[in-house]
């Protein structure tokens, strides 16, 4: 099964109206279809993942692996995910998180 990027638009996530970025939704999509990503990394728009004290909160799944990042809140945020899930897609597996969200990375309690 390949991986899965999960990312929240739920309660929380992408509410400017809470004071939360938005989230790119359109971008994401188009730039799965673009890059033909979808088969290598399956990109599923959520409701509420979950830790609500974070927002903008994404979870990559792959197997038993679960990767979650939060707080995501600049356009350069979603370029590296995207760019992640095209090295994913390069390589057939899930590589290193970039560097720019690295400390966007939290285990959930």
């Amino acid at each position: 099964m390949a991986p899965r990027l999960l990312v929240c638009d739920g309660c929380c996530c992408g509410r400017m109206e809470k004071g939360n970025n938005a989230v790119p939704i359109e971008y994401l999509k188009n730039a799965w279809k673009e890059h033909g990503l979808q088969e290598y990394v399956g990109l599923s728009i959520s409701g509420c993942l979950g830790p609500c004290s974070l927002n903008n909160v994404t979870l990559m799944m792959n197997g038993n692996e679960r990767i979650w990042l939060g707080d995501l809140g600049t356009t350069e945020h979603y370029e590296a995910l995207v760019e992640w899930a095209k090295s994913i897609s390069n390589d057939q597996e899930v590589s290193e998180l970039p560097d720019l969200l690295v400390s966007h990375q939290f285990k959930p309690k």
